[in-house]
């Protein structure tokens, strides 16, 4: 990282004002280079930076608009955000300020703003962090919190943004049961088997990565496979695969995977992920609506909001709007009756979704069970262990929550079912 820090914070406003003001996501800002020029401290600082703006992105807007008449432009505005998440945080307010009022004064358009910025965090410097805490939980934006409150209530969707406020710690899948790895990781079991790690650093130096002993994934997105429970030898299709998480999880229990995805980007990390853990699949890069076929089980995680991520894309939810959804729900209706020709008699499909919506989970299943041939839900299929019999929802899925786990850090957003066809 420079001296300064002037490049990251430079980078965490781009960074803001193409996610907040073009309505990009940040894995795609990514995935086009956006970070590529920086030193690596500096394009992890920068990334920190932007995702923690952006979860306190409604207490960094209240802090700020007691000293300000009225907002200036978004560049000006998101480098006040990010000097006000900075020092709340505690960083020392000559280096935040002056950095800052330096980034702002070279801007081409926004240059003679310096003096406003200058003046406008120092008094947020005076506050000091006591003013930050003293603020609620940052909320949804009304577009997602209302359909959210009308499915689960205020009080756990109030959970759920604390949850989201207070960011994910890493998951780990293992390939194998290694106590001694967790134990040399400085993980914590947690009740489903995944491995949880408080302070994770550098993915690659941890102790296992070279030998492909685990690959990261959230433990709520390795409860879907569980629930599959595969079996050696069974022939299975992972439909909608990368980044690959499930797919490796499937090949470790020794079952015969077919992993399809339509991003060859995306398919390149899972053949990364497969080299590196010394697994093997059949990679297509393909739509899952063209495979044909019959399969011993299908896991379908189909394309949806992703609105079970928040607590680790803070971006989410100011990138999107909600107006794609109903092109998803269609879609996710599509790809589970297609899913559903490649099951065998007697074999299963388990159907998720990384969403707190209903619409593209409960409702889902509930409506596709009896337009579906032979279809019946298996609830037996998920009792696993670490699963709260609470979770299972009316029709037989499985609910799960960013607030569930509180006390352990939380989990994603998912919906699970497990569907058996008649032999």
């Amino acid at each position: 990282m420079t001296d300064t820090g002037q490049a990251a914070r430079r980078s965490a406003i781009y960074l803001l004002d193409q996610i907040l003001g073009e309505g990009r996501l940040m894995s795609e800002l990514l995935a086009s280079g956006a970070l590529d020029r920086l030193e690596p401290q500096d394009r992890a600082r920068a990334q920190r930076l932007a995702m923690e703006t952006l979860r306190g992105l409604e207490r960094a807007d209240r802090l700020l608009q007691k000293h300000l008449r009225k907002y200036p432009p978004l560049t000006v505005r998101n480098a006040l955000r990010v000097g006000t998440v900075e020092l709340c945080q505690g960083e020392a307010a000559h280096g935040v300020v002056n950095s800052m009022v330096a980034i702002v004064s070279r801007h081409k358009r926004h240059g003679a703003l310096k003096g406003l910025v200058n003046a406008v965090l120092r008094k947020i410097a005076d506050q000091g962090p006591d003013a930050w805490g003293a603020l609620r939980v940052p909320r949804l934006p009304k577009w997602l919190r209302n359909p959210l409150v009308a499915a689960w209530g205020p009080e756990a969707v109030m959970a759920m943004e604390q949850a989201h406020f207070a960011g994910a710690p890493v998951d780990l899948s293992l390939s194998r049961d290694d106590d001694a790895l967790v134990t040399a990781l400085g993980g914590t079991r947690l009740p489903t088997g995944s491995v949880r790690l408080g302070d994770a650093g550098q993915i690659s130096t941890l102790p296992g990565y070279e030998d492909g002993a685990w690959w990261v994934q959230d433990a709520a997105a390795a409860i879907p496979v569980m629930c599959l429970d595969p079996q050696p030898g069974e022939k299975i299709i992972d439909l909608c695969a990368a980044p690959g998480g499930k797919t490796l999880q499937l090949a470790a229990a020794g079952a015969d995977v077919v992993a399809v995805d339509t991003s060859e980007p995306r398919m390149a990390r899972v053949r990364e992920n497969l080299a590196r853990t010394g697994l093997t699949a059949d990679l297509r890069v393909d739509d899952a609506l063209n495979q044909t076929g019959q399969y011993d089980a299908v896991l379908l995680d189909a394309p949806c909001s992703a609105t079970g991520t928040i607590r680790r894309h803070p971006d989410l939810p100011f990138a999107k709007d909600g107006s794609d959804f109903m092109a998803l729900f269609d879609l996710q209706s599509q790809l589970l009756d297609h899913a559903w020709g490649l099951v065998k008699p007697g074999g299963r499909l388990v159907y998720c979704t990384c969403s707190l919506l209903p619409d593209e989970g409960e409702v889902q299943v509930e409506e596709a069970l009896p337009r579906l041939p032979g279809a019946q839900i298996d609830r037996a299929a998920l009792d696993r262990p670490g699963i709260d019999p609470a979770w299972i929802t009316a029709e037989g899925g499985l609910r799960l929550r960013p607030d569930y786990w509180a006390d352990l850090g939380g989990m994603d957003g998912f919906y699970i079912a497990v569907l058996r066809k008649e032999t």
